[in-house]
């Protein structure tokens, strides 16, 4: 029997040299996913695009820094109740006491709590505005919350001017306040009717996402509301829902879109044409 020869190298020494490599470790915050395509997408590209996703359009969350230098005139900024904080009224204790939370993302934010409140303007028009940071406590309302938000209202009222709140909450009224944090729901609407009753312009901005107490309150009684695209917009998210019901619910419930087709939003405007959208609506009005 004839049997063809074989080359040795497959079983014995390789042919091939192998050089080992160091692998090189890419430096944390290089890259970000996109919560929407999953893509990674380049960091400082996505900081140059208004965190907008190059690839699927979705709207990353900015900071309330990010909003203003984004929104706001330069140099025309001027920031109001900048060193208000927290008190611990319930003594609330769980995996981390209530003020061990503020002092973590007093840390992590460098804000002394969910929002900045100001005025400034936008192309020379001056407008008091304020901006919710979901980085501080999920963006929730508790006292300082409210309370800066209502000192707002009061100024932009008694200086006849209009007024811009983004709101930008997945935390809607905070637990750790308990009825106290409920009260500024109330607080802000009251101090809003007033400022309607002036003949004054209210804009609410509903970003990614806007949900419970501040969607039930000062979020959604604006005199025009605007939303960014694809934001989640409600009370109870749509999981919540789904399981109080036990019906399944439609597609895109909860978005920006079907909240427009429905009538709860009147407009939806990407980021980048935000600026403009504000300047002509204060305009109009």
């Amino acid at each position: 029997m004839y049997w063809p020869s074989i080359d040795m190298s497959l079983f014995g020494k390789s042919n091939y040299t192998f050089i080992k490599v160091k692998r090189k470790d890419i430096p944390i915050g290089v890259w970000t996913k996109c919560p929407g395509c999953e893509s990674p997408a380049y960091s400082k590209e996505l900081k140059n695009n208004l965190n907008v996703c190059p690839k699927c359009g979705f709207h990353l969350s900015l900071t309330a820094r990010e909003r203003i230098e984004h929104l706001i005139d330069d140099g025309t900024f001027v920031e109001h109740d900048a060193e208000m904080v927290s008190a611990d009224p319930l003594k609330f204790q769980g995996p981390k006491s209530y003020k061990e939370k503020i002092k973590a993302d007093q840390d992590l934010t460098d804000l002394k709590d969910a929002v900045i409140t100001g005025h400034g303007e936008l192309e020379g028009k001056k407008a008091g505005i304020a901006v919710t940071d979901s980085r501080f406590i999920m963006g929730s309302m508790g006292s300082v919350v409210g309370e800066k938000i209502t000192r707002l209202v009061e100024y932009s009222t008694k200086e006849q001017l209009p007024l811009i709140i983004v709101s930008g909450s997945g935390g809607g009224a905070r637990m750790y306040e308990g009825a106290i944090s409920l009260m500024q729901m109330a607080k802000t609407c009251a101090a809003l009717q007033r400022h309607s009753e002036a003949g004054l312009l209210y804009v609410s901005l509903l970003t990614n996402p806007t949900m419970g107490g501040i969607m039930a309150s000062f979020a959604g009684v604006g005199d025009v509301i605007i939303a960014e695209p694809k934001a989640l917009i409600g009370f109870a998210g749509p999981r919540v829902v789904e399981q109080t019901i036990r019906q399944k619910l439609p597609a895109g419930f909860q978005r920006s879109e079907f909240l427009l087709a429905h009538g709860m939003v009147d407009m939806i405007v990407e980021r980048q044409d935000l600026k403009g959208v504000l300047v002509h609506t204060i305009s109009y009005c």
